[in-house]
């Protein structure tokens, strides 16, 4: 009786630890049912082919694991030299002459730089080295399902994401993208594909994965959206005389000083800059101390594409270490 006991306790005890452990799963099927549900009142979906796509799909537990640990939780020090090498700058220039043609026709028509471009695409992916091995779907539905901090955002990507397939008649199970769903050369959320994307050859497709020019105009048409301004300066080094400037630090990324207020903290820009223009004071972390930048309107643009001063920064420098090295060459 004592050991019809034991084995009785040991496998009611598993039977709970199962329960358990899928409960998650529970709430993920849940989940999931309801956006096919949406997806089918919403955009008139097939209900059975939307069942046939998500009972394939994968919750990725490294998706999470990922997530949780961005690069853009490193200090500048660190963060700076994962982009800013040599074998990244050889790239872009080589990418830069591959595709001169390509650029120039964007530069002209968006009015965004092409090293911007070139470094931009330089970030992401190191020229279509990197653009992912995640299928789309399993990235996009694991965040949305299975990770509450940005269930909302990532459920309107996966959203997003069904739209462009069937605007761009691609089979939803096909592409492949970032941990978090981000796609092609430019790493492009659905979302950014739908509003910004461009067919730059004409060849009624808008192939971010494959075809240069089309992701080459996408970059420059999304810059452009969002009010990328020609000629203008992107960020200037800042010197302190003294430290008060401290307070005028804080996480908003859009320029709200004055360049008389820069001045009245006694900091000093390296470039002389327009007086009605706006700047935002930023700091970044150096082995030895910081390091004071002025951040213009045209870095915060860089910022709406990763919302991270490490990361704009990191584009800037990039772009200016391409453009460097290019030179006059062709």
């Amino acid at each position: 009786m004592k050991l019809k006991n034991t084995l009785t306790r040991i496998i009611l005890g598993c039977a709970c630890l199962s329960v358990i452990s899928c409960v998650p799963a529970i709430k993920e099927k849940e989940s999931m049912n309801a956006f096919i549900e949406q997806m089918v009142a919403k955009h008139q979906f097939d209900e059975s082919e939307l069942d046939d796509l998500f009972d394939k799909v994968e919750i990725k537990q490294d998706i999470l694991k990922r997530v949780a640990s961005p690069s853009e939780g490193l200090p500048w020090y660190k963060y700076r030299k994962i982009f800013l090498t040599e074998a990244r700058i050889d790239a872009g220039v080589q990418f830069w002459r591959d595709n001169a043609t390509a650029l120039a026709a964007a530069e002209k028509q968006y009015g965004v730089p092409a090293e911007i471009i070139v470094a931009i695409i330089g970030v992401e992916t190191q020229f279509g080295k990197n653009t992912g091995n995640h299928r789309v779907i399993d990235a996009l539905s694991t965040l949305a399902f299975a990770y509450p901090p940005r269930s909302k955002f990532f459920t309107d990507e996966l959203e997003n994401f069904l739209l462009l397939c069937r605007d761009e008649h691609m089979n939803p199970a096909d592409p492949l993208g970032s941990y978090a769903g981000a796609m092609g050369l430019p790493q492009f959320m659905p979302s950014s594909f739908r509003a910004y994307a461009v067919d730059f050859d004409n060849d009624n497709r808008r192939d971010i994965w494959h075809d240069n020019s089309d992701v080459i105009a996408s970059v420059a048409n999304y810059f452009a959206q969002h009010h990328w301004q020609p000629g203008q300066m992107i960020a200037v080094p800042v010197t302190a005389k003294v430290k008060n400037y401290e307070p005028a630090l804080n996480n908003n990324l859009k320029p709200d000083l004055r360049v008389a207020e820069l001045e009245s903290l006694n900091l000093i820009t390296s470039r002389q800059l327009p007086l009605e223009s706006k700047v935002k004071l930023l700091s970044f972390e150096q082995q030895e101390g910081k390091e004071l930048w002025a951040a213009l309107d045209n870095f915060y643009v860089i910022t709406r594409y990763n919302h991270s001063p490490l990361y704009a920064m990191a584009v800037y420098q990039l772009s200016l270490s391409i453009l460097n090295k290019k030179g006059s060459f062709p």
